[in-house]
């Protein structure tokens, strides 16, 4: 999951800006776009003048966001045949005819035997953890460098996060640092595949098999990575994906877990379900998960244009490397074997701020994903240090790579950054 941004608090929460969060791609062939505002139904006073003049240099401030949905045509065209259909949900325990196709999708894509569509990434997670039975008096292990999702999923079950460090000079978990933390309480492992990049499944994979601690991928940022031509997500008892906007491809809000486990299958259906089978018949404890009917006919015109996402984020990654490669930058790389979704385009630099406010003042949607740990967050506070974690959050600094992103703008960015440096 991606969070909002360090610096500029008027970049949209999804990581677009609210100049093109609405606008299709002009491939699509679809460049209308009504800037008029919706007319004020319930009386409420307009915005004052100086507000209003505020929000729009703010809005004018960023040219090239972070990241972008890139919807048109015919992801207009499922929803509004969503809705003349009528049938905009269902409580089906298999779901909806529009779910059913996302999930066979979704399935196909990552070579899955199964794949449960959710309302959110988060969702996912917790889904997954109450298929596992996980709950009070539970420990969870989990990175710290990540959103707080990943944290509150955990939470939610009754369990308790037990936060881990990133392995040095890479952004996902230390499995020395991991596996120091497992004790009798440990009930589930949850590496989170941060920025696109997959985490070390080999090791996970020893180490769950000799605790016999099952694993749940956190892969909100990692649909379309692959190590050794196999899926990130794929690995393990379960993986949880993500989409909201600011990913790879987006349902609007959305998420899906898949598994090659029909029982865990079935327990999944059931979670999002209030539990239930057949009508009134809660059989375990669930909640209402459901992915509405328009959100996955998006997301199943979205899996089709993936591949073609996935290869302008490698192009941009590429391309935008190579014109920096002489910075005074660590450079984001793929570990052998990788092929990475470039979600997030993440380099680290020391004076990270400094940069940022530079790019941002440019027009350039920089963000920090995350500068603050969770275990540095209030909630989470405690005495724990985290030496990784807390380097990587006071410098790390994400560039837009998406799809909308042209080579004018990647040569931008380079420019930018070296005079900033």
């Amino acid at each position: 999951f991606i969070g909002p941004p360090k610096y500029l608090e008027s970049q949209d929460v999804a990581g677009t800006h609210p100049s093109t969060k609405t606008k299709s791609h002009a491939e699509d062939g679809n460049d209308e776009y009504d800037e008029d505002e919706d007319e004020d139904d319930d009386g409420d006073q307009a915005p004052a003048p100086d507000l209003i003049n505020c929000l729009l240099q703010k809005i004018q401030l960023l040219r090239i966001a972070i990241n972008a949905p890139l919807v048109g045509k015919k992801e207009i065209s499922a929803a509004v045949s969503v809705l003349g259909s009528g049938a905009l949900t269902s409580s089906a325990t298999d779901g909806g005819l529009r779910v059913r196709e996302f999930e066979s999708a979704v399935a196909s894509f990552t070579g899955s035997k199964h794949a449960v569509a959710v309302n959110s990434g988060t969702a996912a997670l917790q889904a997954a953890l109450h298929a596992l039975g996980v709950g009070p008096k539970d420990e969870v292990l989990i990175p710290s460098f990540t959103f707080v999702a990943t944290a509150n999923a955990v939470v939610s079950t009754g369990a308790t996060p037990v936060f881990v460090d990133i392995a040095k000079g890479e952004y996902t978990v230390d499995l020395e640092d991991l596996e120091k933390k497992i004790t009798k309480k440990t009930r589930a492992i949850i590496p989170v595949h941060l920025y696109g990049h997959v985490a070390d499944v080999d090791g996970l994979s020893k180490i769950s098999a000799q605790h016999g601690i099952p694993v749940v991928e956190d892969a909100a940022q990692a649909l379309g990575s692959t190590y050794n031509g196999r899926h990130a997500g794929t690995f393990f008892d379960m993986g949880c994906y993500s989409m909201y906007p600011a990913k790879v491809m987006t349902a609007g809000e959305g998420g899906v877990v898949v598994t090659n486990n029909k029982r865990l299958r079935d327990r999944l259906r059931m979670i999002r379900n209030h539990g239930m089978v057949r009508g009134y018949d809660t059989r375990m404890l669930g909640l209402n998960l459901r992915l509405p009917e328009i959100s996955a006919a998006i997301a199943t015109v979205q899996m089709g244009r993936l591949p073609g996402f996935l290869k302008s984020r490698r192009r941009n990654a590429k391309l935008l490397s190579d014109m920096i490669s002489d910075l005074k930058v660590t450079l984001p790389y793929m570990k052998k074997d990788q092929d990475v979704n470039w979600c997030l385009y993440t380099i680290a630099a020391r004076r990270r701020n400094r940069l940022l406010k530079r790019l941002n003042d440019a027009g350039i949607g920089a963000a920090s994903y995350y500068p603050t740990p969770i275990h540095k967050t209030p909630l989470y506070r405690s005495g724990l240090r985290l030496p990784n974690t807390e380097r990587a959050a006071s410098q790390v600094l994400s560039l837009p790579v998406h799809p909308q992103v042209t080579t004018k703008d990647i040569r931008f960015i380079a420019d930018t950054l070296r005079g900033a440096l």
